[in-house]
């Protein structure tokens, strides 16, 4: 959560901005309003949660509330401060990109892991929308008031990204992605041996509705919820305990291979968020848990690359593919599984 060092005056909520609101889902059994916000808000702390309601920054149906209130079904919940969210206040920074193709229309970016794409709660610099805002003057806004961005990925997740430089290029690259012309092929690491050589995973996904932070796959009776989502999957190569796929997306939801690799029982390798910093598969030997750690620590994050990305440039009409090597951290994890594999007798 943000720092809680200004006093937020109780009556008066005209001049509060919203950073955060929830409503309290119908099943919701009591809890703490501490409790239930940590598992709502990213990089939120219980002290600095408790902090806020001390401060009078939490409300709950407009009233101020301590940190031990106990949340009810319908509850509506919201975080206000005095000033606006970090995100609203965009600041250009001298950040190095790796840009792989660039004219007056847009330009292509390798992002490196670790970094984020645009400001958010808990990242307020270092993002690539810092680094695009220092770049260029008058980038087009996109839905969501992101200046160039035609689609995002995740902070950890390496690879290729398309930003629009005009008005044109942006109606033009969003409409692509939304109709589902682009072509985008991610390489993922994930746990376990997959038994088919390819296949499609359909499920509509959305919020996860215990934990906010994650995202997950309804089906059954309650696939009315989330949004539709469609990932073609291939295997590349079997390394025992895990396997290297190519994945293709049909459509662009948060966090989409990770939920899907989830749901068919092979989360990807050292996805914290999502379990797959656990060994997940294999042995128990002392050996084995050595060598896997090992894996982690080469390769601290999921194992996921954004590899290939196409569409139809605006200007030209001219469909334009670009490739991006595996990074360094995610082939030396690979190189380590070849290696234990040709060492190993693993069925």
């Amino acid at each position: 959560m943000e720092d809680y060092n200004s006093n937020v005056p109780e009556d008066d909520n005209d001049d509060l901005y919203e950073h955060h609101s929830f409503t309290v889902d119908k099943g919701q059994s009591p809890l703490r309003i501490d409790k239930y916000l940590m598992n709502r808000i990213e990089n939120a702390t219980r002290n600095k949660i408790q902090e806020g309601a001390k401060n009078g920054s939490i409300f709950v149906n407009g009233v101020p509330v301590k940190s031990n209130y106990k949340v009810k079904p319908y509850d509506v919940i919201k975080v206000l401060f005095a000033h606006p969210p970090y995100e609203n206040l965009l600041v250009g920074e001298n950040i190095p990109l790796d840009v792989v193709y660039e004219d007056d229309t847009l330009l292509v970016v390798n992002k490196p892991a670790g970094m984020v794409v645009h400001p958010g709660h808990g990242n307020y610099s270092g993002t690539l929308i810092n680094a695009l805002i220092y770049r260029f003057d008058n980038l087009p806004n996109n839905s969501s008031d992101r200046p160039g961005l035609v689609h995002r990925i995740d902070k950890d997740t390496s690879g290729l990204l398309v930003i629009a430089k005009t008005e044109q290029a942006m109606a033009h690259l969003s409409l692509q992605f939304a109709e589902k012309t682009s072509e985008r092929e991610y390489v993922a690491l994930v746990w376990g041996n997959i038994e088919t050589e390819e296949g499609t995973i359909e499920g509509n996904i959305g919020r996860h509705p215990k934990n906010r932070l994650q995202n997950t796959v309804y089906f059954g009776d309650e696939e009315d919820k989330g949004k539709p989502a469609i990932t073609h999957y291939k295997v590349l190569e079997r390394l025992g305990y895990v396997t290297l796929v190519s994945c293709k997306l049909e459509t662009g939801r948060t966090h989409q291979i990770r939920v899907h690799m989830k749901h068919i029982g092979h989360t990807l390798f050292n996805d914290e968020r999502y379990g797959g910093e656990k060994i997940l598969k294999g042995t128990t030997f002392t050996k084995y848990k050595q060598f896997v750690d090992n894996c982690f620590k080469i390769l601290p994050r999921q194992a996921l690359h954004a590899k290939t990305l196409g569409f139809i440039h605006p200007k030209t009409g001219e469909f334009m593919r670009f490739e991006s090597e595996i990074p360094e951290d995610m082939q030396q994890c690979i190189e380590k599984w070849r290696s234990y594999v040709k060492h190993q007798d693993i069925e």
